[in-house]
């Protein structure tokens, strides 16, 4: 485990991690899979910073982008579905891009921890794969905060994303919870998450999420849908505008919701709906 924040220690960490993603680059060569392999050898360039990774069973990984030994605020971009290695290259450009709009003293985290379910799929209406998630994020988080005890940490959380953020955020000690795209977390309201973090959620004009119905059905063997909409004033927290992209647009370059999005991680005023940062 990661236990020192210095510049050496996680230099290291980030070789090892190097290594582990070669290694995984031969295997998939020796069997005939050039594809993954072309993908994972982009992956192990040494320009590229990696706390963790595991190339089985659709691939997980945590790539830092900034100076993490050095960062004050921390945000960590946990996906929704159709995310993993085959498709990483939406979650990193997301990560560039808010780590663009920062500025100085922050890092961004891509924390790709768990197998997304398919968007169309029985998967993405439960909160199965959240539930197997949410042990992983809380141990990523607690090695993230021994690591850099000082930094202010936020987990922003996109579609299924943060149905993963809702099962993991009972006692989870990070500063901000932020949902956007998101068809709920599987709790009725920001109090039955149990968090001390502050809870945002945001959704953009164009975003299909809005017409999923927002209810829970408890069946025999699992439940169906995640509860509450968190933009509902009911649910009860602080709405952020998030102009009118679609469900895969809210870090795109110069857009209102990534203007919004850094602003809560850095602890700017937001900006008002329809204009940019």
């Amino acid at each position: 485990p990661l236990r020192a924040a210095t510049p050496a220690a996680f230099a290291e960490r980030y070789a090892a991690t190097r290594r582990d993603i070669r290694a995984a680059e031969r295997t998939a060569a020796g069997h005939g899979d050039h594809r993954r392999a072309a993908a994972l050898h982009v992956m192990a360039d040494p320009a590229r910073h990696f706390l963790d990774f595991d190339g089985r069973d659709g691939g997980r990984a945590a790539e830092v982008f900034g100076e993490l030994p050095r960062a004050e605020r921390i945000a960590v971009l946990v996906p929704g579905s159709d995310t993993g290695l085959e498709r990483y290259g939406r979650l990193r450009a997301g990560a560039l891009a808010l780590r663009r709009a920062l500025g100085g003293r922050c890092a961004v985290i891509g924390w790709l921890g768990y197998r997304t379910p398919g968007t169309v799929s029985p998967e993405a209406a439960t909160d199965a794969r959240a539930r197997q998630a949410a042990p992983q994020l809380r141990r990523f988080v607690a090695t993230l905060r021994a690591a850099r005890p000082g930094a202010r940490i936020s987990l922003l959380c996109h579609s299924y994303g943060s149905v993963v953020c809702g099962r993991a955020a009972p006692g989870l000690r990070v500063a901000d919870l932020v949902l956007y795209g998101s068809p709920g977390t599987g709790a009725d309201s920001v109090a039955a998450l149990h968090t001390p973090a502050t809870v945002w959620a945001g959704r953009s004009g164009g975003d299909w999420v809005a017409a999923v119905p927002h209810l829970r059905l408890h069946l025999p063997f699992t439940t169906l849908g995640f509860g509450t909409d968190p933009v509902a004033p009911r649910f009860g927290a602080r709405i952020f505008a998030a102009g009118d992209g679609g469900h895969s647009d809210y870090l795109r370059p110069h857009s209102v919701a990534l203007a919004n999005i850094a602003r809560i991680v850095t602890g700017r005023p937001l900006s008002p709906a329809g204009r940019h940062a």
